[in-house]
């Protein structure tokens, strides 16, 4: 996995506490120059000694010494034996739907990613793979779920959008033995807060995009997992298919880990403070927060989860007129999609992140708004809501031909 020529000399961060890891691990200083910060290598070639003599790198598609800190770095932060970074983190996906054949079966949360839904649904169906959707967080429902055919169950937890909490050891326990793949898609809580390999995951799925990269700066994705024959042939298929990402993304989603554990706890306090005065508003039907004792999930996520992360969900009550008109009124948050990033954003997943799913079990309620809590003032954050709720009315939208 690592390229390094003096790597028995590269010190053993496996000791150290996350925040050390997350600032050292994989980011030596530059043995050419002793720059502390791991530098970006613009290049898409190396010279070879002779044909087939390698210094360490062939071309920037297969390995790039960028590329090779982040996967060192992740493969760390969430107790892998190895990484493999993407392009986006549905090219991510994309290569673990590799490991599947014609016939396979999946079985899917029916509360998931919109876009994970249509990859599966909608594109890796047409080559032969079924689906199946069912509520990950009832242990009976999965185990019925199972056929002879599945190889492959995907995990989301917290959920997209509804923030249901996934057993992730109860699921392992149901898949041991079946020849299944368990991938836990763990961006909403990030390392940080959760380690899925520790709880008995295969893969862990990251869109870098979000926490990690951290400043919405950055479109990238990941995959650790601890099977060495596994690694062999999706780092193969990573090459293969060249769903890479470049030297600069990379080493904007190395900036963006050194200081994961700072802002994760930062996301966190404020979103325990934003659920909370959800709670008490009038115009909030519910809230979906699992650092809230009420929650269905609570207990487990306050078992396998370090924190509650900074996702919060609720519906409001009215129409979807009224939820429109608290997304559009924010001025703290920028309506927009995505998450994860310093700033907070608000959206509408039904209109927006979750379109693809209407019209299935996973539909996503007209009145249900996903929040981004960002780490600015939980004063400014709080009054920005409260201010949008106290609206009332949507506000209308101006077309470029009315504005001209």
């Amino acid at each position: 996995m690592t390229h390094d020529t003096n790597d028995m000399t590269q010190p053993d961060w496996s000791d150290a506490r996350f925040e050390t890891r997350a600032i050292h691990a994989g980011q030596e200083p530059d043995p050419a120059t002793g720059a502390v910060i791991t530098p970006v290598y613009l290049t898409s070639t190396y010279c070879q000694e002779a044909i087939g003599v390698f210094k360490g790198y062939e071309y920037s598609r297969t390995d790039n010494p960028t590329r090779t800190a982040l996967q060192e770095a992740l493969a760390s932060l969430e107790g892998g034996a190895w990484a493999l970074s993407y392009a986006s983190g549905l090219a991510a996906t994309q290569n673990l739907a590799y490991l599947l054949r014609p016939g396979d079966h999946v079985l899917l949360s029916n509360d998931t990613y919109g876009g994970t839904y249509r990859l599966f649904a909608k594109v890796l169906g047409n080559y032969g793979i079924e689906m199946t959707m069912t509520d990950l967080a009832d242990l009976d429902a999965v185990r019925a779920a199972m056929q002879r055919n599945t190889k492959m169950v995907w995990v989301e937890t917290p959920t997209n959008p509804y923030l249901r909490i996934v057993d992730i050891a109860g699921i392992a326990e149901i898949v041991s033995g079946t020849g299944a793949w368990l991938v836990v898609d763990n961006t909403f809580a990030s390392p940080y807060l959760q380690t899925p390999l520790d709880h008995g995951a295969d893969f862990v799925l990251h869109s870098m995009t979000k926490y990690l990269g951290g400043h919405s700066d950055v479109v990238a994705g990941a995959v650790i997992g601890n099977d060495p024959e596994a690694f062999e042939t999706l780092k193969f298929h990573q090459n293969a298919a060249g769903a890479v990402p470049g030297p600069f993304d990379a080493w904007l989603i190395l900036r963006g880990i050194k200081t994961l554990g700072v802002r994760m706890r930062e996301h966190s306090a404020n979103a325990r403070r934003v659920a909370a005065f959800l709670q008490d508003h009038p115009s909030v039907a519910k809230v979906y927060y699992p650092g809230l004792p009420e929650h269905p999930g609570h207990e487990v996520a306050a078992r396998q989860m370090r924190d509650f992360s900074g996702m919060v969900s609720f519906t409001v009550n009215g129409s979807y007129e009224d939820a429109a008109g608290i997304v559009e009124s924010t001025r703290v948050f920028s309506l927009a999609e995505s998450l994860g990033g310093v700033e907070s954003l608000v959206e509408h997943p039904g209109r927006m992140t979750h379109a693809s799913v209407a019209g299935t079990d996973a539909e996503v309620e007209d009145t249900l708004i996903r929040l981004s809590v960002g780490i600015e003032h939980i004063d400014d954050i709080i009054a920005d809501l409260e201010q949008a709720m106290g609206q009332g009315v949507r506000v209308p939208t101006v077309s470029a031909t009315t504005a001209r």
